[in-house]
């Protein structure tokens, strides 16, 4: 099949790539041409493992090319693909959708014969609907349909995610635009991947509500590490016992700072500004989001607890990124804990090992290093934010020759309190009863 994807962002490039990767001929397309310069010369925007060979494979095989214009790609597909963000509306929570609605205006006066239009960005109910009366004002000739299908990819693992889905979700009306949409997921079948097929409506809503409960999982958790830390008790072992059960699963309930990233913030939301407005409030949804914004803070203020204030302290940071495997900075926990101990008086040392560069257009008044040993040089403790593979097994030796004192504080529980308090450190986690000297 011949598909235009319209945007080259996390969505956008992954989708593409894959797509292609599935035998489909795809064209990305991107109006900012040094990017899309970048991308025919090899280099990939973002982090992603196994995405640049993904590229580069099908650039060489002739699958997967990169364009400024969408008029030859438009015109030439069978499906079109808008993958360009919506991000929250500055005042008001909202989806903003102004570049889906844009793309969706252009993209109209390039179709010629029939062709699906499918939003591939996370839209509130009602945008594919709107995309419709768009392309259908600016070309009334035109002959098309409009799907939704909603991306369910997991950063650090969107490769493997794109290719082995739990499930594909297409929401379409006619029967014409569900047959292009099959022949765009074929390969899939092999897999017997299900493909759930509902109204559009339905299928922008299943991708709000499962993020909205993933986040409520965490959430979740996290509000039982608080009360574990008040009555004894160990939140793993919580965890570990309510995930055995069938009906909860074990998936999402690791205790934390709180969630971050493109989607679980900004879904949750727009998910409570949409019910809001239609008036069918989700009040689970408004606490999982008010509660997550106010732990973030408690983070910083267990932070400075441990050092007993950090005024005039240097406090090493390990891992800025919201999640390992992606550089990605958006609405990281480390966003409001870092200035608020930097606003509290305290120095700051820290490592990510692919988050640097993009956490520096945020971070200012910080040391980044270049190594995790590197920041913990001279500090007076050490705090964990991201549980990269390569904090999981520092050397204990060396980290007490490098801080002034053996303290660690572990927002990801990636270290076992007996281990920690046999090495010497005074170890402070969540969920879990801090050991060593206080």
């Amino acid at each position: 099949m011949r598909i235009a994807m319209i945007g080259t962002g996390y969505v956008g490039l992954v989708s593409g790539a894959c797509l292609s990767e599935f035998g489909h001929s795809v064209t990305c397309i991107d109006k900012d041409a040094a990017k899309v310069g970048a991308l025919r010369g090899g280099a990939i925007p973002i982090f992603e493992p196994g995405l640049d060979e993904v590229v580069a494979a099908n650039v060489r095989a002739g699958r997967l090319s990169f364009a400024t214009e969408m008029a030859a790609a438009v015109a030439d597909a069978e499906a079109v693909f808008i993958a360009v963000g919506t991000p929250s509306r500055r005042g008001d929570g909202h989806a903003d959708l102004s570049y889906v609605f844009a793309a969706a205006e252009e993209l109209a006066a390039h179709l010629t014969g029939y062709t699906v239009v499918v939003t591939k960005s996370t839209v509130p109910v009602g945008t594919s609907r709107k995309v419709k009366e768009i392309v259908a004002r600016a070309r009334p000739d035109a002959e098309f349909d409009v799907c939704s299908n909603p991306e369910f990819l997991r950063e650090g693992s969107a490769i493997e995610d794109f290719r082995r889905p739990d499930r594909v979700v297409v929401g379409c009306d006619g029967v014409r635009a569900r047959e292009v949409m099959r022949e765009v997921y074929r390969p899939l079948f092999l897999h017997e991947t299900p493909i759930l097929f509902t109204s559009p409506e339905s299928s922008e809503l299943i991708k709000y509500a499962a993020n909205a409960f993933l986040a409520t999982k965490i959430t979740f958790i996290n509000e039982m590490a608080d009360l574990c830390e008040k009555l004894g008790g160990d939140v793993q072992d919580v965890a570990r016992g309510i995930g055995l059960d069938g009906r909860i699963g074990s998936k999402f309930l690791h205790a934390g700072p709180g969630f971050g990233g493109s989607c679980f913030p900004k879904d949750t939301l727009a998910l409570l500004k949409t019910s809001q407005d239609s008036g069918a409030p989700t009040r689970i949804v408004e606490a999982v989001v008010a509660v997550n914004e106010a732990r973030k803070v408690r983070m910083a203020e267990k932070i400075e607890r441990a050092f007993g204030g950090v005024r005039g302290k240097t406090v090493a940071v390990l891992g800025l990124t919201f999640k390992p495997n992606t550089d990605d900075m958006r609405d990281a926990p480390s966003l409001v804990i870092v200035p608020r101990l930097l606003s509290a008086g305290a120095a700051i040392r820290v490592y990510d090992p692919e988050g640097a560069k993009e956490a520096a257009k945020h971070l200012g008044g910080v040391t980044f290093c270049a190594s995790a040993y590197d920041a913990l040089e001279g500090a007076d403790g050490v705090v964990l934010l991201t549980e990269w593979n390569e904090f999981r097994a520092l050397d204990f030796a060396r980290m007490k020759a490098l801080l002034k004192r053996p303290l660690m504080i572990d927002l990801r529980n990636i270290y076992r309190p007996a281990q920690m308090e046999a090495a010497g450190f005074t170890y402070v986690s969540v969920g879990r009863a801090t050991v060593g000297a206080p």
